[in-house]
């Protein structure tokens, strides 16, 4: 080994070495939290759940690069599968796993109304996400890894979120009139107006008379094993994901395959190894996507089992058993979910931040009666978030990738209008890429694909809009230049 070539790898050994230093440092900290959180009080359990859980995603996030917004991305810019091949993985393992809760009877899932909203929120969502360079939990990860245009998309998706949810007086002109009076018969409690504002009539007038419902409840087969694993599992999460990954092989992956292999009449067998080749291209992404999945399906389980332990139905009763009662909603309960989800605590952050800088948004459906607005340090979902960025901080420094990366104010710009983009799309659609998709075609909700649908179709154009830019933005300097 030259001289240079030993300066190097003692440079590479020194970098490892303080990486590892600093994951420790990391996981030593979440630990000490976790310890003291205990010993004032043991029910803290419940919340240390959602730390660690989030702390597991983050490490498998980052070690796959795992990112929705990548995955559409690189199929309609260049083609590529990898992403969205992992997500699909997750997608089958998480469904076999919740079905394994809900035959436990530790589901904490309840499915979501259907309508036209999801389309258009995903359709907001995706386009957003595109111009970030992060879904939701892409983002997270990355701010894990340093990229502070990743921390300003997760400001703007707080920020926007908690801001359009409590939207007053001046939005009721776009209310429709069928909004208003259904609105109106509601028999809402004097603390809130569910005439004041846009989002408010959204949810009261449109989202309470819709109907949400599982595979396995429309074909009247809810609590047997048969419409648990086959309704719910099979037929809502497995075998959409096994088809979707037949069109990703034949339409981005098959092509380059026979090619490479010098194969020109393809039979079934080669074929089969063409999309087992496909799988298992990018192992990172494919063991980020089995590990995803079995996560989540184990967060459900274990957060389940906590409920029925304290025999609460959710944390807001035992935060108040707890003696926690501010920020709790009129209802006496603060957001949380029970599984993997993101950008509801992200709003409640923003929401939280607003409201005690003096904005009055406790008078709204979405904080003051179903949400809440409870401390940073006492969100149980909002540490899952907090999670994640940790975990992904463990594993970058682990691998010598954690790099702290300042934005251009192109990015920065970027960020913030697609962070903004993405929070109201949230909202719209009920969710992001996890809680509107993920978690939902999982559980045996359809909705969920409804949602992958429009964040298609809005990241396509999200593709086609980025590229223009950058076209334009070349062509003015080419004119400059001359």
């Amino acid at each position: 080994m030259t001289e240079e070539n030993v300066l190097t790898g003692t440079a590479v050994d020194s970098r490892a070495g303080s990486g590892r230093i600093a994951a420790a440092i990391i996981v030593g900290l979440v630990t000490l939290g976790s310890i003291i959180a205990l010993s004032i009080d043991s029910r803290f359990v419940y919340l240390l759940v959602y730390v660690w859980f989030g702390v597991a995603y983050g490490l498998l996030l980052q070690y796959g690069r795992f990112c929705m917004a990548s995955a559409v991305r690189d199929l309609f810019a260049v083609g590529v599968p990898r992403m969205a091949v992992g997500m699909l993985i997750a997608v089958a393992l998480y469904s076999l796993m919740a079905a394994g809760v809900q035959s436990a009877g530790f589901s904490t899932f309840a499915p979501h109304p259907l309508g036209w909203h999801i389309v258009i929120g995903g359709l907001i969502f995706g386009f957003g996400m595109v111009f970030t360079g992060g879904c939701a939990s892409g983002s997270l990860y990355k701010a894990g890894e340093g990229n502070v245009g990743s921390m300003l998309v997760i400001v703007a998706i707080s920020f926007s979120q908690a801001a359009f949810v409590a939207m007053g007086d001046w939005s009721d002109r776009f209310v429709p009139a069928a909004w208003t009076e259904a609105a109106e018969a509601t028999g809402m409690p004097e603390e809130l107006s569910v005439t004041n504002g846009w989002f408010d009539q959204f949810i009261s007038g449109y989202i309470w008379n819709l109907n949400g419902s599982t595979v396995a409840a429309s074909l009247g087969m809810e609590d047997s094993a048969a419409g648990i694993y086959f309704a719910n599992s099979f037929l809502s999460a497995v075998l959409p994901s096994l088809l979707l990954l037949v069109i990703l092989y034949l339409f981005f992956y098959r092509r380059s395959y026979l090619r490479r292999n010098k194969i020109d009449h393809a039979g079934l067998g080669d074929n089969a190894r063409g999309m087992w080749a496909m799988i298992t291209s990018s192992k990172n992404t494919a063991i980020a996507g089995i590990g995803l999945g079995i996560f989540a399906g184990l967060q459900m389980w274990t957060t389940g089992a906590l409920r029925e332990h304290y025999n609460i139905f959710g944390f807001g009763e035992l935060l108040e058993s707890m003696g926690y009662e501010s920020g709790l909603s009129l209802q006496g309960t603060v957001f949380d979910p029970g599984y993997w989800y993101i950008t509801t605590q992200e709003a409640q952050w923003g929401g939280w931040v607003l409201n005690k800088l003096g904005v009055e948004n406790m008078d709204n459906i979405f904080f003051g009666l179903e949400n809440g607005l409870p401390n940073p340090l006492l969100n149980a979902p909002g540490f899952m978030s907090i999670g994640i960025i940790l975990g992904a901080a463990v594993m970058a420094h682990m691998r010598s990738e954690f790099k702290w990366k300042m934005p251009s104010l192109e990015t920065a710009v970027f960020a913030l209008v697609g962070g903004t983009l993405m929070g109201i799309g949230a909202r719209i659609g009920m969710g992001c890429n996890i809680g509107a998709f993920f978690a939902t075609v999982t559980n045996g909700d359809l909705s969920g694909w409804v949602f992958l649908a429009g964040m298609i179709g809005g990241g396509y154009l999200g593709v086609k809009g980025f590229n223009a830019w950058l076209e334009w933005r070349a062509s003015r300097e080419g004119d400059f230049a001359l």
